[in-house]
């Protein structure tokens, strides 16, 4: 077990002391991994008594690492890690600024309200010109960034080359990384242009092939995210090499993923969150859509299918007639009512309730009624369907839509396409 492994269960056991102390062996081999600050941050100010300045510290060194990488997760954890420190300095408005921030990246986070709320109480106690109520933080912090350091040279006996176990093509070994660095020039990782990365899927995993020579297994850090995945390692100039993907096409199982760094290349196996789903790309043009879980309604698919109430204009319908388009709204309008004792036209029986309840086109309310008034199967039925079909199917019975998904259908004449074609 590595020291950012004992670390991390020195946290988990609540031995803040020895988190502290493992985390800094870590960063020590690899200062440029931001998670180990965001981490040991956490220990400093779970001590007791809590360390808030190097707590502070840690998490701006965190959020300059994660800013340079781009990555919105950790990013995130760096503000919050940030605001709790300064809460525990008693810079309420700073606090409460970096809090903001956090939310911002990952609204979610219920930590963030709860500390939110904690700042708000604070703030409350001061008086209203009090310079404190004011925050005077900027967003990325100014800070400098710790370097690698390059190791000297082992001494070896005369003649010995300690090897890898894998050949090249030409059945010559390659000098392992364990192999004492000659000079800075001559690094652990070839030059960046010179690796490569292929991917393959099945039913259940994706995998990841990054061909890369001599990645120190005790310097490279690996995060898998649910929609990333990078690993970072220096290299002897006191840089580091980073690789990156995010986000990735779709969403992974964390926990079931693995990695494994060989002599000559680095495996990622990535487990899917969605077994059988396919993968048309290695990473997303943009974030995937995140489908509702059973018993949940997507809030877009709800409004597509009840209508939006703030509509100006009545939908238009495709149509063959040599009369033009049938105005079906004014049909179901027209079908709604009946006459009343005197004759005139007057409204049904549900119209009271319609008006009261919604706004909009006739037609949309009465979608909306039949929502509002069905079983919850049907209300599924729903809104099932007519998200599996984009928009082009609405059933009501549940026996038959829960058998598979609703395939598309459009109008006669017309090709459904994706949005990205």
């Amino acid at each position: 077990m590595d020291h950012a492994s004992k670390g991390a269960a020195a946290i988990s056991a609540s031995d803040f002391k020895a988190a502290i102390n493992h985390y800094t062996k870590a960063i020590a081999v690899n200062p440029q991994a931001a998670d180990y600050y965001i981490k040991r941050s956490t220990a400093y100010t779970r001590l007791s008594p809590p360390s808030h300045d190097a707590a502070y510290k840690d998490s701006e060194i965190a959020l300059m690492l994660a800013s340079k990488r781009a990555k919105r997760e950790l990013i995130a954890l760096s503000q919050l890690r940030r605001g709790i420190a300064l809460f525990g300095l008693q810079r309420w408005a700073d606090a409460k600024q970096c809090f903001a921030w956090a939310k911002k990246l990952n609204e979610k986070d219920n930590t963030v309200k709860i500390w939110e709320m904690k700042v708000d109480e604070k703030l409350k106690s001061l008086p209203e010109n009090d310079a404190a109520r004011q925050a005077a933080i900027e967003e990325i912090p100014d800070v400098e960034l710790p370097k690698a350091e390059t190791k000297k040279a082992e001494q070896k006996p005369e003649g010995a080359v300690a090897i890898n176990e894998e050949g090249d093509a030409n059945g010559a070994k390659p000098i392992a990384a364990e192999t004492a660095i000659k000079s800075p020039s001559e690094g652990l990782q070839p030059p960046v242009g010179k690796t490569r990365h292929e991917w393959y899927e099945t039913n259940d995993s994706v995998t990841v092939t990054l061909y890369a020579k001599g990645v120190p297994k005790d310097k490279a850090t690996i995060e898998l995210q649910k929609r990333s995945l990078a690993l970072s390692f220096p290299l002897p100039g006191g840089s580091g090499y980073d690789f990156t993907l995010d986000p990735l096409y779709a969403d992974i199982d964390e926990a079931a993923s693995a990695s494994e760094i060989k002599p000559m290349k680095v495996v990622f196996t990535l487990k899917k969150a969605i077994p059988g789903q396919k993968w048309h790309s290695l990473e997303a043009k943009e974030p995937a859509k995140i489908e509702s879980p059973e018993g949940k309604i997507d809030e877009n698919v709800k409004r597509a299918v009840l209508g939006d109430k703030t509509g100006d204009s009545a939908p238009s319908y495709p149509t063959s007639s040599k009369s033009g388009p049938k105005n079906w709204d004014k049909v179901a309008r027209d079908l709604s009512k009946k006459p009343d004792k005197d004759g005139e036209e007057g409204k049904d029986d549900n119209d009271a309730s319609l008006e009261d309840d919604y706004e909009g086109e006739p037609a949309n309310n009465w979608f909306q009624q039949l929502y509002k008034n069905s079983s919850a199967d049907v209300r599924r039925a729903m809104i099932k369907s007519y998200q599996e079909s984009s928009g082009t199917a609405l059933s009501t019975n549940w026996a038959e839509v829960s058998q598979g998904p609703v395939e598309c259908s459009p109008p006669t004449g017309m090709v459904a396409k994706k949005w990205s074609e």
